[in-house]
């Protein structure tokens, strides 16, 4: 693993060049003048050697003809007069052809962009890549333009804007975001890196700590629904696969964006080949004083993807690291609000990409998530034992195969995961415990409990076409060491007419399953008790809805139900003072999204909603988790060009996305320390703006999130920061 101090003198020390905002804002400004004048004296006709050996031979004429006679001069002046005129001409019509071509290449990349946005080969919707107007499931593409514009410096606030995703941030700029899909909660969303599930069995909130920067992603595919029989377990309201840039792709990133609270990041990628291996590579930093007391962090990743190719297949290597250090102001419980989290990612995984007829996919991956939580950063009690630390692995296999025939594509997979924890808070106790290592405690700490648990799935799935229908079914096997059971039967069928050229059906009838994670298990503290004797939470999803697909936009609609039982939440009654973790028997949850979107040239509109109703409602306890969810949800996104008559400020664009929320439920709220009473989440737009300019490998920008400077919290007691400007610039070879 990567020294994290050795990346920091590297990384941190290139952010905190631009870690004032000021300082960026004025070489924002220099880099606008800079590429300005590269362009305004790159345009100069003078520099044409075409048109200079033009003048010359005309000038050789000129002189060879001294003995016409002066009519005849007059003569030859008035047609040389005519040259230049038509030459003039000339090269006026190359620039406009040469600004048509600009122009007809942005619309094909803009109908590209559509094409592919509509019809790219995704894996979210089945263990098989399908194409996306094809897909029996509703599954929403983020593409690597829209992340490229987006105001976005982290997964999660892309992932913010999509349509029935529910992002409740504790933490700034990913330090800790909990994704939430169709109002499941963040422990009911698969996480995959390329296909490989990393989620953390230790708890949902650290699903997001991936050792990816924004740049390094090439699009984020979100399925919308259960996908167990696809996935295996946890898959359970949703999965979002994070696709990286294709190693070996030739291409150099340098970025570095600085703003206020003395935010700083800084990133380079670059792809490359040597012989036969394909290499991606990325690394990058970010950090800031933070927006109120207790809020500052710092963070660095380190990313590498290759592959390498036979004449049988290939074989693609991921390997990443990620750390974080940041203040966490009152995550956990507001009484203490002086709390601190230190976290340690690595990631390592293998696969073989077959070519031929024998579609034969294995791969092992493993990841390890260290977390020190301690819940006072500076001056502790009496009464405090210590901090929490936690070593999280996972170790997994999984082998795919797929068979196409005349009767359709049949697939199935095997998966089998162990999962174990060392910790001194989660798990049962060691029979002798182990030290904490140095350069993660530093205070002679022990790891005093573990414990683990080994899952295997077995998936079977068969698709077939029938002129303009198409059906798709299939069964996950599950056997688990913490289940009771020994094998449990998770079926899905998924079904879609093509009712007309541009008009697509499809209904949906899935069973899905959630285990516990080891916090919801075992997690005891001064406001929080575990239950070891927590059951999964099971669910049938039910969906219907249409797709519309025109020319230049895309329209659909879906309705579902989720009917779940033996739910797992964090729940509080009036006359305790503690968070218990308890299956809350049936909740079933109703909802309605509704998306559109038009893309024309480069001036892209969507307008994305999302309505959410429970059937049981916190009243006679408070739900932390399970109950909190989006009623009603809003997501504006308008594209626009930007052109102005200068050199400097020749091509540009603008890309703004605006958001309602609506929560139901409420939170504990505190002043001071003190409890004052349960507040309602009050709903509040959102909006982030993103301006740039390019000017060929370079572009210049500057951005800004929660634009009107809303106040609102998503989770808790934490106060969200207001307004927030970044600028800064990146370079493209």
């Amino acid at each position: 693993m990567c020294d994290f101090r050795t990346m920091e003198k590297f990384l941190f020390g290139i952010i905190m060049v631009g870690s004032h905002w000021r300082f960026v804002f004025h070489a924002f400004l220099l880099g606008i003048v800079v590429i300005g004048y590269g362009s305004a004296s790159g345009q100069s006709p003078v520099t044409d050697p075409a048109n200079g050996d033009r003048v010359d031979e005309r000038v050789d004429e000129r002189e060879d003809q001294q003995v016409e006679e002066r009519d005849e001069e007059r003569e030859d002046d008035r047609v040389n007069e005519r040259d230049d005129d038509r030459e003039d001409d000339r090269v006026n019509e190359r620039d406009e052809d040469r600004d048509e071509d600009r122009e007809e290449d942005r619309e094909e990349d803009r109908e590209d962009l559509i094409k592919r946005d509509l019809d790219e080969m995704v894996v979210s919707s089945r263990r098989i890549p399908v194409r996306h107007s094809e897909t029996q499931r509703s599954v929403q593409i983020v593409t690597r333009r829209q992340i490229a514009e987006s105001a976005a410096r982290d997964l999660a606030s892309v992932l913010a804007t999509v349509r029935s995703v529910d992002i409740r941030h504790r933490g700034t700029f990913g330090m800790q975001s909990d994704l939430g899909i169709r109002g499941g909660t963040f422990d009911q969303s698969l996480v995959l890196l390329n296909g490989i599930n990393v989620t953390d069995p230790q708890t949902g909130h650290h699903n997001l700590n991936l050792p990816v920067d924004l740049m390094s992603i090439e699009r984020i595919e979100v399925l919308h629904g259960p996908a167990a029989r696809i996935f295996g377990p946890n898959a359970f309201s949703g999965a979002v696969n994070i696709i990286t840039s294709e190693p070996g792709d030739s291409r150099v990133n340098l970025s570095l964006t600085g703003g206020q609270h003395r935010f700083g990041h800084a990133g380079a990628s670059a792809g490359f080949r040597s012989g036969p291996v394909s290499n991606h590579v990325s690394l990058s930093g970010m950090a800031s004083d933070g927006y109120i007391e207790n809020t500052d962090f710092r963070t660095g990743n380190l990313f590498y993807h290759s592959r390498v190719g036979w004449e049988a297949g290939r074989l693609d290597l991921q390997a990443g690291y990620q750390e974080k250090a940041f203040g966490a102001n009152s995550f956990y419980t507001p009484r203490f609000p002086d709390q601190y989290e230190h976290t340690r990612t690595g990631f390592l995984s293998l696969r073989w990409l077959p070519e031929g007829r024998l579609r034969l996919t294995p791969a092992v991956y493993w990841r390890r998530h260290h977390d020190r939580f301690e819940l006072f950063r500076h001056e502790a009690p009496d009464w405090y034992a210590g901090h929490n630390y936690h070593r999280t692995d996972i170790a997994g296999l999984t082998v795919n195969w797929a068979h196409s025939s005349t009767f359709g594509i049949f697939s199935a997979g095997i998966d089998l995961r162990h999962e174990y924890i060392l910790s001194n808070v989660l798990g049962r106790p060691l029979s002798s415990p182990r030290p904490v290592p140095s350069r993660l405690a530093g205070n002679g700490a022990e790891y005093t409990h573990s414990y683990s648990r080994t899952g295997m799935s077995f998936m079977a799935e068969h698709t077939v076409t029938i002129g303009s229908v198409s059906l798709s079914g299939g069964a996950l096997l599950f056997s688990s060491t913490d289940l009771d059971t020994p094998v449990t039967l998770f079926p899905g069928v998924d079904a879609a007419w093509q009712l007309t050229g541009a008009l697509r059906w499809y209904a949906t009838v899935n069973r899905t399953l959630r285990l516990p994670t080891f916090t919801d298990l075992f997690y005891s503290g001064p406001d929080n008790l575990g239950n070891p004797e927590l059951q999964p939470e099971e669910a049938v999803s039910l969906e219907t809805g249409f797709k519309l697909q025109g020319n230049t936009w895309h329209a659909d609609i879906a309705v579902f139900q989720r009917r779940g039982v033996n739910m797992i939440d964090w729940v509080r009654r009036p006359d305790e003072d503690i968070w218990r973790s308890e299956n809350l028997t049936k909740v079933n949850v109703t909802g309605f999204e509704a998306g559109f979107t038009f893309a024309l040239a480069q001036t892209t509109l969507s307008a994305q909603y999302t309505y959410l109703h429970s059937g049981k409602q916190s009243g006679e306890f408070l739900s932390n988790y399970a109950l909190d969810h989006l009623t009603h949800k809003i997501d504006l996104t308008l594209s626009l060009p930007l052109r102005l008559p200068l050199p400097l400020l020749r091509q540009g664009g603008f890309r703004t996305n605006l958001t309602w929320q609506d929560r139901s439920g409420g939170y504990l709220h505190y002043e001071e320390n003190a409890f004052t009473g349960i507040r309602p989440f009050e709903p509040f737009w959102m909006a982030d703006a993103r301006i740039f300019f390019d000017n060929g490998p370079s572009r210049v920008f500057a951005e800004a999130s929660n634009l009107w400077n809303a106040r609102y919290v998503d989770i808790g007691n934490v106060p969200q920061p207001g307004r927030w400007v970044r600028a800064g610039m990146e370079i493209r070879f």
